[in-house]
């Protein structure tokens, strides 16, 4: 019986779309008119009427009660108006955002916004007329009003967990539309007072259907009273304890698995729901532990990557394995330590990787300031892109910053002992990934690397350590002090390219400096190397 009305319900939601809350809602409400019928019918065994009479108090209580869902019903359709958009197919995040709110907190609005109509709308004017009709006296009333308190009680639970059951199909269709982190503020009941609330009307409930059962001789309005008197009685006494130690096995498991999500949502991937039972409950302690074990796992790993890939790629290739290819402006910046070869000749192969590993601590740290990334290390020199894979409109900026930089930098701690070329050059690029067989490389492909590579080779007959191509220059949106190189014949290019030597320190941060900018003019004057 648990599984048939979840999949009748997923069917009508199939069958019904955006007609289904109201409709299902509608027919959810007939369940009142059959409760309040058992309640009548519950009325017979403490208080004696002919058949006729009973017939006329049913009639009398079913047409308030429809009235009153009449009235239920208008509720519901106003607080599911802000579903609407959603349901009609706009399945926008902000729609979708707000369908969800108004449905999950339907059943605690309409239970706020129909308390009062039901209790004074409902069971005063009903067990009046009763009392009147059937000749009791006026204290008789009281004792129908506790009884029907009861029925009341049993009508509001059962509407409540039916609209919850009733809207979790298109709850579910809902949050697979969510966005990450919907902007919802839920009003809703919390479990812990849904079962100490529940489970005591429970008890009350049971006990005065079983007293009239089981009362013996002729039914007396009196013993009604009793009945309810003591259930309440015990429910708030003897099964009290009780319903407080079921509620704490229930909810301090997932007061603890609640906590410990929110840490690991921080990032402490240490975190461990302490497993206290063998129920479901400390299987879902198992099952989160063992969730967190693979993230931390995981997270183990992507530091490992990262020290082999650039950090922004690692989070990029966590979106897909692969980085589809894109034509864009960028800058790239081609470094090069001079005279490396002769060095490596001398030393021992344990001398020079660390010899080059203390370079690039040095280097690599700068140009991820200035918003760089590391293509790839070729031996003693290194390809650096900027602009991709995360675009920057100040890409060139970015990059002339970051090769004065590392420029400085180099000098204050190698002095001559070290000599760096650094070439800089700016144009469109096809980025993403390439390889096969299983091995990816993010990479970009163009002619403005092989003309970087180029500038950085002219360095070493200029005996400048950065030198910057004209394109760069026109790219650039700040101004930098610079001195033109004139117009260099590259090797492999069939163009003079006109290059210039950066001369300020870095600004604090890259954009525009101080300084007068040097627009690239035509020259006519020549260089070949």
């Amino acid at each position: 019986m648990g599984d048939v009305l979840p999949r009748l319900f997923l069917r009508l939601w199939a069958r019904l779309g955006p007609r289904y809350p109201r409709v299902a809602l509608a027919m959810q409400a007939l369940g009142s008119l059959v409760v309040a019928f058992a309640g009548i019918a519950l009325l017979t065994l403490y208080q004696s009427m002919t058949s006729d009479q009973f017939w006329v108090i049913v009639a009398v209580t079913l047409t308030v009660i429809a009235f009153n869902n009449l009235v239920d019903l208008s509720v519901v359709n106003r607080l599911i108006r802000p579903a609407d958009p959603w349901l009609r197919g706009d399945h926008s995040d902000e729609a979708a955002t707000a369908a969800w709110e108004a449905l999950a907190t339907l059943p605690v609005d309409l239970a706020r916004s129909a308390r009062t109509l039901l209790m004074i709308g409902g069971v005063v004017p009903i067990t009046a007329f009763i009392t009147v009709y059937l000749g009791l006296t006026w204290y008789a009333w009281l004792i129908l009003l506790a009884g029907g308190f009861v029925v009341l009680m049993y009508g509001a639970f059962l509407r409540f967990y039916g609209i919850e059951v009733i809207l979790r199909p298109v709850l579910a269709a809902l949050s697979e539309q969510l966005p990450d982190t919907p902007a919802t503020s839920v009003r809703s009941i919390p479990l812990r007072w849904r079962l100490l609330v529940s489970l005591p009307a429970l008890n009350v409930i049971t006990a005065v259907i079983v007293s009239g059962i089981a009362t013996d001789g002729p039914p007396r309005l009196s013993d009604l009273g009793v009945g309810v008197l003591a259930a309440v009685v015990v429910s708030l006494t003897v099964s009290l304890e009780l319903t407080l130690l079921l509620s704490r096995s229930i909810i301090d498991p997932i007061d603890d698995l609640r906590a410990a999500t929110e840490r690991v949502a921080d990032g402490d991937f240490t975190t461990r729901v302490p497993v206290v039972s063998g129920d479901e409950t400390g299987e879902l302690a198992e099952s989160f532990n063992e969730m967190v074990a693979g993230l931390r796992e995981r997270e183990r790993l992507r530091d490992a990557f990262g020290t082999f890939v650039d950090p922004d790629l690692v989070d990029r290739v966590a979106e897909g394995t692969e980085l589809e290819a894109e034509e864009l402006e960028v800058t790239v910046l081609f470094l090069d330590i001079r005279d490396f070869t002769a060095f490596a000749s001398r030393a021992s192969a344990r001398e020079v990787v660390d010899y080059l590993n203390g370079f690039y601590d040095l280097v690599v740290p700068i140009l991820t300031r200035h918003g760089g990334h590391v293509d790839k290390f070729v031996g003693d020199g290194l390809l650096a892109v900027f602009g991709a894979p995360h675009r920057v409109v100040d890409h060139a900026d970015r990059a002339v910053a970051a090769a004065v930089e590392i420029a400085a930098k180099v000098q204050a701690r190698y002095g001559q002992r070290l000599r760096i070329g650094v070439g800089v050059n700016s144009g469109p690029v096809v980025a993403g990934t390439v390889g096969g067989g299983g091995r990816l490389e993010f990479t970009v492909v163009g002619d403005p690397v092989n003309t970087a590579a180029r500038v950085e080779e002219t360095t070493r007959h200029t005996g400048d350590d950065v030198l910057v191509t004209e394109a760069t220059v026109a790219r650039m949106q700040g101004a930098w002090p610079m001195q033109p190189r004139g117009s260099v014949r590259l090797r492999g290019k069939p163009d003079d390219v006109r290059l210039f030597a950066p001369q300020a320190p870095p600004p604090a941060r890259p954009g525009p400096v101080a300084g007068p900018r040097v627009r690239p003019q035509v020259s006519g004057r020549r260089r070949r190397h």
